[in-house]
């Protein structure tokens, strides 16, 4: 993660898909930064653990994990009381959880879609609207949403994952429009390509994904992306950094793009 420099020192931050991907290299790199944080996810048992990685690194003091399905209010009621015990405050939340599946448009099931609409969008309202009210008792702070890539431009195959990540960029906008007077800055990530679990079921269960299914997928990302590779998730860590942190106190309801380059061009395969 590089040499700290306490960016998020005294910062309070609730971090939701914190157990794997990109959601568990913030927290970390929150951490090194100086952050308190409450970690939010489903996955209990991997959640703890990475809770308690840090905690060894940073303090007991620091950090905690929460259950937290992002689609359930009471789930979020849960996890502001759990940051008011905890911490007595909350001026930070990067909404990062999300789900992805692979179909083509007209054969998606109802059911399917709208658990992505209710995982990836009412989760990411859910959050901005429970977390907005305690940010602004803290004298101000940042929402960081997490969009995609596929938000801004379309790709086939993911049509329910698309419309959720282009609902959440209007989110974006309205919440920092809204929350600007509060001193709240809110912003999004729309990330390419990047290598966690979520993008690459292969890293869940390796052994199922073949050296061939493995080498075609890093030539394609070779052909599209300019800068010929998948992203790492701490380098979009790195910008949920930026987003949080004073760097970018004059940022705000801007989608940021972290793709490689995909986006500047169109590629032929």
């Amino acid at each position: 993660m590089g040499i700290s420099t306490g960016r998020l020192h005294g910062r309070v931050v609730l971090i939701t898909g914190a157990a794997r991907g990109q959601g568990e290299q913030a927290a970390r790199l929150f951490a090194a930064e100086g952050a308190r944080l409450l970690l939010g996810d489903v996955l209990d048992e991997r959640g703890a653990a990475v809770a308690k990685q840090i905690a060894e690194e940073v303090g007991e003091d620091r950090v905690r994990y929460v259950r937290l399905d992002v689609s359930r209010e009471e789930d979020w009621a849960a996890a502001v009381a759990a940051a008011r015990e905890a911490f007595g405050r909350v001026d930070g939340l990067v909404n990062n959880a999300g789900i992805l599946r692979f179909n083509e448009l007209a054969s998606t099931p109802l059911a399917e879609f709208q658990e992505l609409v209710q995982v990836n969008q009412v989760g990411a309202f859910l959050g901005i609207r429970a977390l907005a009210p305690e940010i602004e008792a803290a004298g101000g702070g940042t929402i960081v949403n997490t969009s995609s890539y596929t938000g801004l431009t379309g790709m086939a195959y993911v049509g329910a994952y698309a419309a959720t990540k282009a609902a959440v960029i209007g989110l974006t906008r309205v919440a920092a429009l809204e929350l600007a007077a509060k001193n709240i800055r809110v912003n999004a990530m729309c990330p390419g390509a990047v290598d966690t679990p979520m993008a690459n079921p292969g890293l869940l269960d390796p052994a199922g994904v073949s050296e061939e299914a493995r080498e075609a997928m890093g030539e394609l990302y070779r052909r599209v992306v300019p800068l010929g590779r998948v992203g790492r998730p701490e380098e979009v860590a790195r910008l949920a950094l930026f987003l949080t942190g004073e760097d970018s106190s004059y940022i705000t309801g801007q989608p940021f793009v972290i793709d490689g380059g995909w986006m500047a061009g169109v590629s032929v395969l």
